[in-house]
């Protein structure tokens, strides 16, 4: 599942004590294992190779450069949603023809610069947009590949928040206007119509609300084939669940066989957008105690890490969990205890009522599990420097972000002369 373990009493990061690392890149900290990345990454790649589907690693889940090249060394494709992931992925040494490009709201300038780059498909949200990609297209002529998003109105049973395949959700269009734009796709000549993409959510842990999100999807493909659009590529999305706590989800190996005989049947060229399943379990945030009280009956350990590191907690009720980076005795004692931040919201936690060893100032915990959506969601709250981040491959680590100072606070404000 991931590369942190304990050896001889200490949490380590494959081959590299925790410790060793904090001593010198200090906390909070963002640690990734490189060799937990790639083994993700490989077990889709794997669980797909019968019908030779393109993984696009969703980089909204981690865009730190050094994942991005990481994955594109080993053959990645990315999906991108903002001008400036493209031109991250760009730099990370992506191929520009295995590039996606999501987003319910592309403004000209990124469309422009995208369609300029080179980029495989476009997953169009709505009939505007639609109309706004010909337009730029006419004015650059240049042709350009689109998938038009399908909003399946299946529901994948995880959080409200996540759930994008729903018919209350913003993203994609619902069948009836999907079909009409198909029909009219003369309309847009700088176009080509050659895929349909269908994305329903995040940490999804069974096949069928997949399955049916795919069905419904090949009904329009075989639509699009009828009314003489050559539609050859389906984009399946992601939404593979990953263990937080006790999550039994279902493997790559699990889900493609619950999927690839609809899609063999169909012929279609197949993409994926995996993103929190190659990240998540491939990172934790180091956090150190600073204080312990008791109130009201509840104990409390506060830590140096906040909602502004980690959000998800605090945003969705996410589990995360959280262990000493010194191994605790089995079976020993334990306290229920409430890891909270330092920053100034009662929303302001990382775990509550966790079952910890008797813990003291100086302490370090590991938060597991959070190398998706952790650093990438992570703010200047409070006038919080963000964290430090790290990699390790093995027996080198080296800091892949350095932290902010309190310069950076600062950075790009100016006081008007009226103040001065």
């Amino acid at each position: 599942m991931h590369r942190f373990h304990y050896i001889n009493g200490q949490l380590h990061c494959e081959e590299v004590p925790v410790r060793e690392i904090v001593r010198k890149a200090g906390t909070p900290l963002y640690l990734y294992s490189y060799n937990t990345l790639l083994d993700h990454y490989r077990q889709i790649e794997k669980a797909f190779s019968p019908v030779k589907a393109l993984i696009c690693y969703a980089m909204k889940a981690n865009g730190n450069l050094a994942v991005l090249r990481t994955l594109a060394k080993a053959g990645a494709g990315f999906d991108v949603v903002s001008g400036g992931e493209l031109r991250k992925a760009l730099q990370a040494g992506a191929n520009p023809r295995k590039i996606v490009y999501a987003s319910v709201g592309k403004k000209t300038g990124e469309i422009e610069a995208a369609v300029k780059a080179g980029i495989l498909f476009f997953n169009v949200e709505s009939e505007q947009e639609l109309e706004q990609i010909n337009a730029v297209c006419a004015r650059l002529k240049r042709r350009q590949q689109v998938s038009l998003r399908l909003n399946p109105n299946v529901d994948p049973h995880t959080h409200a928040f996540i759930t994008t395949g729903h018919k209350a959700s913003k993203f994609g269009m619902d069948l009836k206007t999907v079909r009409r734009l198909l029909a009219s796709h003369r309309k847009y000549p700088w176009l080509i119509l050659g895929g349909l993409h269908v994305h329903i959510g995040s940490q999804i842990l069974e096949a069928r609300p997949f399955r049916e999100a795919i069905r419904k999807a090949l009904g329009v493909v075989a639509f699009a084939r009828r009314k003489g659009i050559p539609m050859n590529t389906l984009n399946i999305g992601g939404g593979l669940g990953i263990i937080y706590n006790k999550e039994e989800p279902q493997t790559p190996a699990d889900y493609a066989q619950a999927v690839l005989p609809l899609l063999k049947r169909s012929r279609v060229k197949v993409i994926l957008e995996p993103g929190r399943y190659i990240a998540g379990n491939s990172g934790i945030l180091l956090t150190r105690v600073l204080y312990l009280k008791e109130s009201h009956g509840h104990r409390f350990a506060i830590v140096d890490a906040g909602m502004n590191d980690l959000i998800r907690p605090s945003l969705y009720g996410a589990y995360h969990r959280i262990q000493p980076v010194l191994q605790p005795k089995q079976g020993g004692k334990t306290i229920a205890t409430d890891v909270v931040g330092p920053v100034c919201e009662s929303g302001d936690f990382l775990g509550k009522n966790r079952k910890l060893p008797p813990l003291k100032a100086g302490d370090l915990l590991a938060v597991m599990s959070a190398g998706a959506y952790g650093y990438v969601m992570s703010s200047n709250y409070n006038a919080r420097p963000r964290p430090a981040e790290v990699m390790v491959r093995g027996r080198q680590w080296k800091i892949i972000r350095r932290r902010e100072t309190f310069q950076d606070l600062t950075r790009g404000e100016t006081l008007p002369a009226f103040l001065r």
